[in-house]
């Protein structure tokens, strides 16, 4: 089976052809810019952890239901956490 040919090697063949020493540049490839940070997210930091498809399934389901969101309902567990643990109320919604 032959291997599938790439850019460079297509290059490196049309210079050896047309007999000069030095290749012609490579086609240069346009790298996507970065998206600029979302205002929401400014002075915040992402807290993750991975759990069973089932929690999120759940928390999916009460979002809708309540007609929240994740990331709110998430504050609202994390406060509930911090009152237990004598931290007080410190979470915010985004």
């Amino acid at each position: 089976m032959m291997a599938k040919p790439n850019a460079l090697q297509a290059v490196l063949d049309r210079a050896k052809a047309g007999g000069s020493d030095t290749p012609a540049a490579p086609p240069t490839i346009a790298t996507p810019a970065a998206k600029p940070a979302s205002s929401g997210r400014q002075g915040t930091k992402l807290i993750g952890g991975h759990f069973a498809p089932e929690v999120s399934t759940q928390l999916r389901i009460i979002a809708a239901e309540e007609g929240t969101t994740v990331q709110n309902l998430l504050t609202e567990a994390l406060d509930d956490l911090f009152v237990k643990k004598g931290r007080g109320r410190i979470a915010r919604s985004v």
